[in-house]
């Protein structure tokens, strides 16, 4: 009972991390674009890292108990493939131009922080959709819908994140802790995208920071559900979840893991950083994870 509380504990702080990321848009003098550079290479390189060594071997040394060898490595990769399969489909039905990872120039942040700053166009906000003209439609209306959209794409995209996180901390707290660190760290972008166009819709701060930091909230919350209905479903009478479904979950969050570094944290990294920020910050993530596992065996 005591680890599904710090589960539960970590999935919460790596969603409200959203938050963070707002604050630090209306509250930083300027955006530190290096730092995020490195913290979302770190954040891949830590997810990469523990993918691959930690969860996807878990997963395989409890279906290969389970089911023999060679038949659970062959459900070890597909539970893997299917969880990228499955994060690959939650990105694809959310629309380009409310994908949560777009990157925000400093002439966009500027005046969520400076209420001197020029305000930007909407073809400087790079929101081509609202940049459109449409005589039915008022631009701030445009931009509100952007932003909730925004939000509702990070909550979409948090559920399987906030699953990974719960189970790897369930499974092994100190997993779960390296795991809660680079979702995190992955969030605290997402908050800044959630920011920008709630505030231009509406000029009042407090509200772009509380949809930005209500947007984690997602994690947690799909965590609970999640677990509830496994337990329900799969639990018995003991609700304790099978080896063979906890093998099948591992597998599947490596494949979600997987695909988060390599669509969104890099991708992310590189836009921010210049020169080899991303790959210092992805270096220092994978080390300090191997370390961190080594030192603790």
């Amino acid at each position: 009972m005591q680890n599904i509380w710090l589960a539960l504990g970590l999935t919460l702080f790596a969603g409200l991390a959203t938050g963070i990321g707002s604050a630090l848009a209306f509250l930083a003098k300027r955006t530190d674009y290096r730092f995020l550079s490195i913290a979302t290479g770190f954040s891949a390189g830590v997810m990469l890292y523990v993918s691959f060594v930690e969860i996807f071997a878990k997963g395989a040394d409890s279906l290969v108990t389970y089911y023999g060898d060679p038949l659970g490595h062959w459900i070890n990769a597909a539970s893997f493939f299917g969880g990228l399969a499955l994060i690959g489909i939650i990105d694809a039905l959310i629309p380009h131009a409310e994908n949560p990872h777009e990157i925000h120039t400093e002439f966009e942040t500027n005046p969520l922080h400076d209420p001197e700053a020029p305000l930007p166009t909407a073809e400087d906000l790079q929101m081509k959709q609202i940049a459109t003209p449409d005589p039915n439609a008022a631009p701030n209306r445009k931009l509100l819908r952007m932003g909730l959209f925004t939000a509702i794409a990070i909550a979409i995209h948090n559920f399987p994140e906030g699953l990974a996180t719960f189970l790897a901390a369930l499974e092994d707290p100190s997993l779960g802790v390296a795991i809660a660190i680079a979702i995190a760290l992955h969030n605290i972008p997402e908050g800044i995208s959630v920011s920008v166009p709630i505030f231009y819709a509406t000029g009042d701060r407090k509200k772009a920071f509380l949809w930005s930091f209500l947007s984690g909230l997602a994690e947690p919350i799909g965590a609970i559900i999640a677990y509830a209905a496994l337990r329900h479903f799969v639990g018995g009478e003991s609700g304790v979840i099978p080896a063979n479904i906890m093998g099948i979950l591992f597998g599947g969050i490596a494949g979600v893991m997987v695909y988060i570094s390599l669509d969104e944290l890099l991708p992310t990294s590189r836009a921010y950083g210049k020169g080899h920020d991303s790959l210092i910050g992805l270096v220092a993530g994978m080390a300090i994870m191997a370390l961190s596992l080594l030192l603790m065996r």
